[in-house]
């Protein structure tokens, strides 16, 4: 008897067949989603990536940097991908370009 009711309390009412207006309105709210998504952080990341890119394409011989593991130097040779960086008199290491996170102001190191 507890189990005929329960199927009867779960059992879906007859809806009205709706046209093609229903299923366009039952989709907005997950296509509003998707706008939403793509201006709150889809489109910020592009625009970062972009001006990583103008930064790193900027980079000149002389420029006080800072690397991703944190190393602040100077640059002193440029290659295509591979830059050389003085960290201190003598101590000179190689990085990948993309590896510069953030160009100081002149002046910064000492």
């Amino acid at each position: 008897m507890f189990i005929a009711q329960a199927f009867a309390q779960t059992a879906p009412a007859a809806a009205p067949a709706g046209g093609p207006e229903s299923s366009l309105l039952s989709m907005l709210p997950l296509l509003l989603m998707f706008v939403v998504l793509y201006f709150v952080m889809i489109r910020p990341q592009m625009k970062k990536q972009k001006e990583h890119k103008a930064m790193i394409d900027a980079l000149a011989k002389g420029d006080e940097v800072v690397t991703g593991g944190g190393l602040l130097g100077r640059v002193s040779k440029l290659g295509e991908a591979i830059l050389h960086v003085e960290l201190a008199d003598g101590v000179e290491v190689q990085i990948q370009r993309q590896a510069v996170v953030q160009v100081l102001p002149k002046g910064t190191l000492k």
